[in-house]
């Protein structure tokens, strides 16, 4: 019954967002100073090609006209044709879109690797170097531009030690493995190609880096939260008294239940990374959502601009759904109480 009513809400929710960023986004891309029809015919042609580009494009209507138009194909799962590329949006999307959700999985997996450990730590030895640690890679993290450290480490580990490529998602003398799941790592392992994974593994550590630093500190901080509410716990008193050892207390007793609420938090990184990709792209020259993106907006995109705007809300509410179930299974009280 619980897992029912979490889902009916979530996709009223669901409805309700797609709804709202459509219109708000639609609004707002229109809102931008340029005429795509005049971008599209040169800076030379004629007034009559130009009108004429602006009706084939649907541009000379009304712009309540123009999103009625764009509800209804939306509706039929129709996200238009791009202006820039001539192709489907969705097509487009289904191009792109992998490249990007690797180096979210990537990145997140980096900050709950890095994350975890450190909040937990914090929690156990409070007050400790390793908990002034923590607090200011949480304050690094947060204060610092994702393109500053993406710079930062591009003239590190590429410019001075050439430890890792400076851009890409492949080495140029490589052939990407065939799509299967368009993650180039799992790509290549499922062909068993060695130098395509590890050529891979290598482009895709520093965006990943950057993109998931900024988490770690989050992570860090949730972590620590909720281990120093689990440690005062009686049950954890329980364990100690009964001779268990420190590390099978805090490991195999606190920190399963410190990370239910922060299941939250990790989803609503997830949804987070899926934006600040974006950035992180155009510095990295990755060839995923955020450089496609970035160029539609210049070309005055509005089909793709919208396009990519209403599918990563699409995956931040579905992203939060998961959560809500995840809370079932790891929560028995919640599906009672429901």
């Amino acid at each position: 019954m619980a897992f029912l009513n979490i889902v009916r809400r979530r996709l009223g929710f669901l409805v309700l967002v797609v709804f709202g960023v459509s219109v708000v986004t639609f609004v707002i891309s229109h809102m931008i100073p340029g005429d795509p029809a005049r971008l599209i015919a040169g800076p030379h042609a004629s007034n009559a090609v130009v009108a004429n580009i602006r009706h084939q494009l649907g541009l000379d209507l009304p712009l309540w006209q123009q999103y009625l138009h764009y509800a209804n194909d939306l509706l039929h799962g129709n996200l238009g044709v791009s202006i820039r590329t001539g192709r489907p949006v969705a097509q487009d999307i289904a191009t792109f879109l992998p490249a990007t959700l690797e180096l979210v999985v990537v990145a997140l997996l980096f900050a709950v690797l890095a994350g975890v450990p450190l909040g937990v730590a914090s929690a156990v030895w409070r007050d400790r170097p390793i908990d002034h640690v923590s607090r200011a890679l949480a304050v690094t993290g947060i204060s610092a531009p994702a393109f500053w450290l993406g710079l930062i480490l591009i003239a590190v580990f590429y410019g001075q030690l050439g430890w890792f490529p400076g851009g890409g998602r492949i080495s140029s003398i490589l052939v990407p493995p065939p799509r299967i799941t368009g993650f180039y790592l799992v790509d290549s392992l499922l062909e068993g190609n060695w130098a395509d994974f590890v050529s891979s593994a290598r482009h895709i550590a520093l965006p990943a880096i950057t993109l998931g630093f900024v988490n770690i500190g989050i992570i860090a901080r949730q972590i620590r939260s909720a281990m120093l509410d689990q440690l005062q716990e009686d049950y954890v008193r329980t364990a100690r008294a009964s001779g268990l050892s420190r590390a099978r207390v805090i490991l195999g007793h606190a920190l399963p239940n410190a990370l239910i609420p922060s299941v939250t938090v990790l989803g609503l990184t997830f949804g987070d990374l899926l934006y600040g990709a974006v950035l992180t792209e155009t510095i990295f020259a990755w060839p995923g959502m955020g450089d496609y993106v970035v160029a539609s907006i210049q070309a005055l995109d509005f089909p793709a601009v919208m396009g990519f705007t209403i599918v990563v809300s699409f995956a931040y509410v579905l992203v939060n759904l998961a959560v809500d179930l995840a809370y079932l299974a790891l929560d028995p009280r919640i599906t009672e109480v429901g």
